[in-house]
């Protein structure tokens, strides 16, 4: 007996399903990707998702912004797309109907082998062509090393941090350092 074959699904039906799945599962064009890692994130990963949050959530409730780790659908273009982002900031008003946001202000993905080449480039096209988005941050997890990516007008200013330094974020008027991210991960 074959396989059944692979066919496309609606943004309706992916909403639909995804709310049954064991797994969470990113939506592009039509098509379905699961999250291979969320079950058996690294140690590191979760360490420097979980450092973001504790500093960034009181800044954010404080402006009235949401924060959210891992579990919140980001939509871009409409229907064709859902992700979900390791740390999202949306400063935008809310719409407590909606199972996802649309226009975050600061999206953040922590690298690992298995996602580092989308974060880089498929998901960089898509967070990047959003107009709410003012910080895209790429976080490596084996070295103390953040990718920043800055709006500046309509280009992207690429700030490369090593070891130490500063991150700005305008959407929360805040500027993070690497010792707050990596805390307890890498010295």
């Amino acid at each position: 007996m074959s396989e059944p074959a692979f066919r496309r699904m609606t943004a309706a039906e992916y909403l639909h399903s995804e709310e049954a799945s064991r797994v969470k599962r990113e939506f592009v064009d039509g098509f379905v990707y699961p999250l291979h890692g969320q079950a058996g994130a690294s140690k590191p990963h979760t360490r420097i998702c979980a450092n973001i949050t504790e500093v960034l959530n009181p800044v954010a409730r404080h402006l009235g912004c949401r924060l959210y780790q891992s579990d919140m659908k980001l939509r871009i273009g409409g229907r064709r797309m859902y992700f979900y982002p390791d740390v999202m900031v949306v400063c935008a008003p809310d719409n407590p109907r909606d199972n996802f946001e649309t226009q975050p202000c600061l999206l953040i993905e922590v690298l690992s082998e298995s996602t580092a080449a989308n974060d880089r480039l498929g998901k960089f096209n898509a967070y990047t062509a959003l107009p709410s988005l003012q910080t895209y941050l790429m976080v490596e997890q084996s070295e103390r090393r953040i990718y920043a990516y800055e709006r500046q007008g309509e280009a992207w200013q690429l700030s490369d941090f090593k070891d130490q330094g500063q991150i700005n974020l305008p959407c929360l008027n805040y500027s993070l350092t690497l010792d707050e991210i990596y805390i307890g991960v890498l010295k």
